[in-house]
């Protein structure tokens, strides 16, 4: 019989009307009471950890969920993390980086509409989360609407549709029938130590690209930040004339600011070697995102300048995959 934590946040699924609108008001135990008729083979036991609307979730929240599931690792088989939907990606993968190479399920789901309205996805979400980290499986993964996805890869696409997530440039890592998990593949375990790193550094700006953007603007971001993240356009170029961006990305760089080349495009990456507007950059020491999405991204930079003051390393660190960003398939 595996041994589950709930471990609650707030967010939609814990929410209530109020004279402002929805907010979270609903404790671990409350939430938990909705689908106690599973019948699964399991013992839950539930931890409130916070009771925020996603929308003010912060880094340092990251940490308190992390800090818990490694307090309450070995006591468990598998851990259930509630949350709001509308950064739930971005929370996903900082787990995803600061609990490494776990050999136990971590699941995070949530809903578009309340656990105590009379029509909700709560239940069903909280029950395939709960099916899931029954797996014999690692990680740290988004389960919704009957699907899991890789922690590094969720994105929200929606505002109100029970789909709400995507699984972005990765395949889904499974899909949930009722009491049934089907794989895309089996996934391969591999035996390699369980690491908890929570240094993170919010020093971090996310700068989208648009025509007429004034340069002179980046001068200013360079003595508040230690990394820009920029979402750029298609495969990842920087304009170079009129308003001239290019210019100042490089000097960013040369002064040791950390800046991560991204595109606005959700599906397929940056790929700065075929345009001129790519190839100008700096690339010896601008950092290359490759097909990663934005909500894993920032978190990644803000972990990898948490660990490391050196741009060269934290760029190694950004550009070289890790487990979490990759489910490790059969050959």
């Amino acid at each position: 019989m595996k041994k589950l934590l709930l471990l609650t946040t707030g967010g939609t699924i814990a929410s209530v009307e109020g004279t402002n609108g929805l907010s979270p008001a609903v404790d671990a135990n409350e939430l938990l009471s909705f689908v106690s008729n599973m019948d699964n083979e399991y013992t839950m036991e539930t931890v409130s950890l916070m009771n925020l609307d996603s929308t003010n979730m912060q880094p340092e929240d990251w940490v308190t969920m992390a800090e818990a599931v490694k307090d309450h690792y070995d006591a468990y088989d598998g851990f259930v993390i509630t949350h709001g939907t509308d950064t739930m990606a971005y929370t996903a993968a900082a787990l995803s980086y600061m609990l490494q190479n776990a050999d136990k399920p971590i699941v995070i789901t949530g809903s578009q509409i309340p656990i105590t309205f009379q029509k909700t996805d709560a239940k069903k979400n909280i029950k395939d989360a709960i099916r899931f980290a029954c797996e014999e499986v690692g990680g740290v993964y988004v389960v919704f609407d009957g699907r899991v996805i890789q922690g590094t890869r969720a994105i929200k696409l929606r505002t109100k549709s029970y789909d709400a997530f995507e699984s972005i440039n990765y395949p889904y890592i499974a899909f949930i029938h009722e009491d049934e998990v089907e794989y895309n593949k089996k996934i391969q375990s591999e035996k390699v130590p369980f690491t908890v790193d929570t240094s993170l550094c919010t020093d971090v700006l996310l700068l989208r690209l648009y025509p007429g953007l004034k340069p002179e603007m980046l001068d200013a971001l360079g003595s508040m930040y230690k990394g820009i993240v920029i979402e750029s356009y298609g495969s990842g170029g920087i304009p170079f004339e009129g308003r001239d961006l290019l210019h100042k990305i490089n000097e960013l760089v040369e002064r040791g600011i950390v800046v991560v080349i991204t595109t606005q495009c959700l599906e397929e990456g940056e790929d700065m070697s075929i345009y001129e507007v790519g190839r100008r950059i700096n690339q010896e020491l601008v950092t290359r995102s490759s097909n990663m999405n934005t909500e894993a991204i920032v978190p990644k930079l803000m972990w990898a300048l948490g660990q490391s003051t050196d741009p060269k390393e934290v760029k190694r660190m950004m550009e070289t995959p890790i487990a979490e960003d990759i489910t490790i398939w059969p050959s």
